[in-house]
C-alpha cells in the first residue's frame, strides 16, 4: 500500500508586486501615494520623481524634477500633498503637488541647517516643518511664514524622528545611541529626558501614538521597544535580524512592528503578546552555579588550586555562568529571542516549547534596504535598497 502524501504546509509570505527602476543613484526615501498607485521618491542623483503607474502596468515618472542638491530624505502630507524635500547643503525645498499628481508648484525654501538634512516631518496640525541634521542640530520652523522657531544641539548626528502631536513631545536619535525627548513650544523648547539602550547608533524610530510606546532600531541588530505612557521605564528587546535595522514602522490596527534591515531582512513581529524584558547581567567572581572561579580571580584560583574559566550569562536569567554549565542554547521569543542563544542548563530545562514558539516570521527583500514606508490602508510595503531599485509588497498575508 503507497503511503499517504501529505500536503506541504503553505508558508505565507510578502507579495513582491513591483519593481520600480530608473534612478542612477540610491532612492534615499520614497513613499506610497495614498488612494493612487503611484510612488514618490528623491534620489542621491538630485531627482525627485513621481512615479504613476500606467496602463502597461508599469510604473512610469509623471514628474522629473531636478534639485540643485542630493535629495536626502522627505516628508509628504497627502491631505496638502506638501512635499518637504531635504537636501545634502542644509536647504529643505517645499513644494505643492497638483491632484493628478502630474505638477509640482515651489512653495518656499528653508535654510534649516549647515550641512546635509537627515530627517523631516511635517505636522499638519501645528504647520511646523521639523528637521534634523548632519551638523547636529533639531531645528523646527513655522511652514506659513517660513520663520525659524528654535533649535536644540543633539549629542551626536540624528538619524531617527518621531512626534507626538497631543503632547508635543518630540524623539530624537542619534549615532551616539541616545534617545532625547523635548517638549516644544511655539518658540523654546524643554528637555523632557534622555536615555540609551543600545550599544551602537540609533538608525530608525517609530513612535506608536495609541499604545504611546517608542520603538528604536539600532545598529547593533537589535530593536527595543520603550514604554513611554506606562511611565514604566519598560525596555523590551527584539533580537531578529544579522546587520543593523534600517526602518521601522507599526501596524496599529493588528499590533505587528515591520523591522527592515541593511541584510534585506523583513521581520514581523507580533506585539499581541506579554513580553517579557530581558534580566540584568549579574556580576560574580565565579560561576553561579558550580562556584568554579572566573580567570581574573586568583585568589580562589590559588586557593582551590583551578585553572579560571571564561565568564558567559545566561539570558534567560541573566547569571554569570561558565561555558561548562551554559552549554545549552534556546531560542527565548517573549524575551525577544528569535535566534538561538546562550542559557544555563538549568534555564534550559525549564523553558517549556510552548515558551519556544516563535513570535515574528522572517523574510528576504533580496535587496539591501535603505528605507521603507508602510501604508497600513492597502497593507503595501514600499523598499528602497542600495540596488538604486524601488520594490512594492503586499504584505497582507503576513500582516494580517
Amino acid at each position: 500500500m503507497a503511503a499517504e502524501i501529505q500536503p506541504k504546509p503553505l508558508t505565507r509570505k510578502p507579495i513582491l508586486l513591483q519593481r520600480v527602476e530608473g534612478s542612477q543613484e540610491v532612492v534615499n526615501m520614497a513613499v506610497l501615494v495614498p488612494k493612487e498607485e503611484g510612488v514618490i521618491s528623491v534620489s542621491e542623483d538630485r531627482t525627485v520623481r513621481v512615479w504613476l503607474k500606467r496602463d502597461s502596468g508599469q510604473y512610469w515618472p509623471s514628474i522629473y524634477h531636478v534639485m540643485p542638491s542630493p535629495c536626502s530624505c522627505m516628508s509628504f502630507n497627502p491631505e496638502t500633498r506638501r512635499l518637504s524635500i531635504g537636501l545634502d547643503n542644509g536647504t529643505i525645498s517645499e513644494f505643492i503637488l497638483s491632484e493628478d499628481y502630474n505638477k509640482m508648484t515651489p512653495v518656499k525654501n528653508y535654510q534649516a541647517h549647515q550641512s546635509r538634512v537627515t530627517m523631516i516631518l511635517f505636522v499638519l496640525e501645528l504647520e511646523w516643518v521639523l528637521s534634523t541634521g548632519q551638523d547636529k542640530q533639531f531645528a523646527w520652523h513655522c511652514s506659513e511664514s517660513g520663520q525659524r522657531l528654535g533649535g536644540y544641539r543633539t549629542s551626536a548626528v540624528a538619524s531617527g524622528l518621531q512626534f507626538d502631536v497631543e503632547t508635543r513631545h518630540v524623539f530624537i536619535g542619534d549615532h551616539s545611541g541616545q534617545v532625547t525627548i523635548l517638549k516644544l513650544e511655539q518658540e523654546n523648547c524643554t528637555l523632557v529626558t534622555t536615555f540609551r539602550g543600545h550599544t551602537g547608533g540609533v538608525t530608525a524610530l517609530c513612535w506608536d501614538p495609541v499604545q504611546r510606546v517608542l520603538f528604536s532600531g539600532s545598529s547593533d541588530h537589535s530593536v527595543i521597544m520603550w514604554d513611554i505612557g506606562g511611565r514604566k521605564g519598560t525596555a523590551i528587546e527584539l533580537q531578529g535580524h544579522n546587520d543593523k535595522i534600517q526602518a521601522l514602522s507599526y501596524a496599529q490596527h493588528t499590533r505587528q512592528l515591520i523591522s527592515c534591515g541593511s541584510d534585506g531582512g523583513i521581520v514581523i513581529w507580533n506585539m499581541d503578546v506579554e513580553r517579557q524584558e530581558t534580566p540584568e547581567w549579574l556580576d560574580s567572581d565565579s560561576c553561579q552555579k558550580c562556584d568554579q572561579p572566573f580567570f581574573w580571580n586568583f585568589k580562589q584560583m590559588w586557593d582551590s588550586r583551578k585553572i579560571g574559566l571564561r565568564q558567559h550569562h545566561c539570558r534567560k536569567c541573566g547569571k554569570a555562568v561558565c561555558g561548562k554549565c551554559s552549554s545549552k542554547r534556546s531560542s527565548i521569543p517573549l524575551m525577544g529571542f528569535e535566534f538561538e542563544v546562550r542559557v544555563c542548563d538549568s534555564c534550559h530545562e525549564a523553558i517549556t516549547d510552548e515558551e519556544r514558539a516563535p513570535t515574528a516570521t522572517f523574510h528576504d527583500s533580496k535587496h539591501n534596504i535603505v528605507h521603507v514606508h508602510f501604508d497600513a490602508t492597502r497593507g503595501w510595503l514600499l523598499t528602497s535598497g542600495t540596488d538604486k531599485v524601488i520594490k512594492l509588497w503586499d504584505m497582507t498575508p503576513v500582516v494580517s
